[in-house]
């Protein structure tokens, strides 16, 4: 069970020692964040908080990918990827909101050829119009 602080989680990821990572927060919810999550449940450490756009928050963390070495790719409804380390410090921002046309959705990592796909979408109407995905060498 998590802590009651973790609203709407999205996703999971496992890193290589079998920790797992989640991303919560969604339109409404007070933290928008990136966790370790020990195996009681609990919020060993986290990135993130408030809502925003700035280097150290997070706006609806939607998709994560790990590299061989747990460093976390993470797409936000701001419109870009971050990249955070193991202990979820952040690295530095992968994919700008410069780059990507609309909010990034899906990503996935190919290891072998350092490449990242992100998946964006326009939402215009009530509906998805305008898919794409943008490469970037990582």
């Amino acid at each position: 069970m998590l802590p009651e602080d973790v609203c709407s989680p999205i996703q999971t990821v496992q890193l290589s020692n079998g920790e797992l990572i989640v991303s919560h927060g969604i339109a409404g919810d007070p933290l928008h964040r990136v966790c370790l999550v020990g195996s009681d449940g609990q919020v060993v450490r986290s990135y993130g908080g408030p809502p925003g756009a700035g280097c150290q928050q997070v706006k609806t963390p939607v998709h994560m990918a790990v590299d061989g070495n747990d460093f976390i790719f993470v797409a936000d409804r701001n419109r870009r990827v971050l990249l955070l380390s193991p202990t979820l410090t952040y690295v530095r921002e992968v994919v700008s909101c410069e780059q990507l046309k609309c909010t990034p959705l899906r990503m996935s990592l190919d290891v072998q050829r350092r490449r990242l796909y992100v998946a964006d979408d326009e939402w215009k109407d009530g509906k998805y119009t305008s898919g794409r995905v943008t490469v970037v060498n990582v």
